[in-house]
């Protein structure tokens, strides 16, 4: 633990020399911002990965990677003139302490997912935001964001009061769908998925939670088709190809 600040000063010092103009490494001097931020995403969902199989090493390397990519942007930012590193960690810090006046102020009573959601709307507010739809990042996963969107809306008001209105707005939007040309069918078709996120939320379910718990049963159920014929898939007929996937279900609900 005590070696973090000497491995933090050592990072940094790795990233000014890879940046070097004379030195420094081809590809990282002719990064910026834009150019690195698909690897910034695509390092957190790694992160993300490895907890989800639960794989400590792997987990150790991926935080590293994710590390490497807010000093990547920070010395980026340091080289314009626009801040620092420091300024980014004093950033955090500050905010941190301001979000939990219960621990680091003299504020009282326990953090709660209403009580969060009211200190970053006051920060909005004192930001400058005039819509309860401020700050939602537009880089977001579709779903995620969706999500994020009717949260939003829900809290000053703009919600169904149970499971029965959006249920019925997702078979309006499957009959829009439906009904719909083909100049219209792609924003009928993210109204559909929109309602459907809506609808799931009613439930109190996270759809993204929901959607990645589908997408491992699907993987999951697919490759023990795979298995089970031999590897012969796609050569069996669509019946052949369900009676595999019933059989898969059965199995699964057997050894429960």
């Amino acid at each position: 633990m005590s070696d973090a600040p000497s491995q933090l000063t050592r990072l940094l010092a790795i990233m000014a020399r890879l940046r070097d103009p004379e030195r420094g490494c081809e590809w990282d001097r002719a990064q910026d911002f834009a150019s690195i931020a698909p690897y910034t995403i695509e390092e957190a969902y790694e992160v993300a990965d490895a907890i989800e199989r639960a794989d400590m090493t792997d987990l150790q390397g991926e935080l590293g990677d994710l590390l490497l990519q807010v000093v990547f942007h920070a010395r980026i930012a340091e080289e314009a003139g626009h801040f620092a590193f420091a300024d980014v960690a004093r950033s955090i810090s500050d905010k941190m302490e301001a979000r939990h006046p219960h621990i680091f102020g003299n504020g009282t009573g326990t953090m709660g997912e209403t009580r969060w959601e009211n200190l970053k709307q006051a920060e909005r507010e004192a930001a400058g935001a005039t819509s309860a739809l401020d700050g939602v990042a537009k880089a977001l996963p579709a779903l995620l964001r969706a999500q994020k969107l009717q949260k939003r809306a829900a809290r000053v008001g703009f919600d169904w009061p149970d499971t029965e209105g959006p249920k019925a707005k997702v078979f309006e939007e499957i009959e829009e769908l439906e009904e719909a040309s083909s100049l219209t069918k792609e924003e009928e078709a993210g109204d559909l998925l929109f309602a459907a996120v809506n609808l799931v939320r009613a439930y109190g379910i996270d759809a993204e939670e929901a959607l990645r718990s589908a997408n491992r049963k699907f993987e999951r159920r697919f490759r023990a088709m795979e298995t089970r014929s031999g590897y012969t898939f796609p050569d069996l007929t669509l019946d052949q190809q369900e009676e595999l996937w019933q059989a898969v279900k059965r199995d699964e609900k057997s050894t429960r």
